[in-house]
């Protein structure tokens, strides 16, 4: 048997600061979330990087579990034409309902 331990720090960490650019409207998003909150630009993207890892690995997650139940034969794809007329049935539907 072979555990594996998560690093408390990072394997790559950088020594010194790193410079990132973003668009300017993305930028301006950041600006605003330091000025509304107090906190430090660096510690507000730490924060979103930590919370996208975790995003990430849940939703890598999920897609692998869906991969074994298609594999193992537990859940039948359904063919993609069935699905295309299975939406254009439920818009033609909510137009009429609405009288679009």
């Amino acid at each position: 048997m072979v555990w594996l331990a998560i690093a408390s720090i990072p394997v790559f960490a950088y020594s010194e600061a790193m410079e990132v650019n973003f668009a300017p409207d993305v930028q301006a998003k950041l600006d605003r979330m330091v000025s509304e909150t107090g906190r430090a630009p660096d510690k507000l993207l730490e924060d979103a990087m930590a919370g996208y890892e975790v995003e990430l690995a849940q939703t890598r997650e999920l897609l692998d579990s869906r991969y074994d139940d298609l594999k193992s034969g537990r859940v039948k794809p359904i063919p993609g034409d069935e699905v295309v007329a299975h939406f254009r049935e439920k818009s033609a539907a909510a137009r009429r309902r609405t009288g679009s």
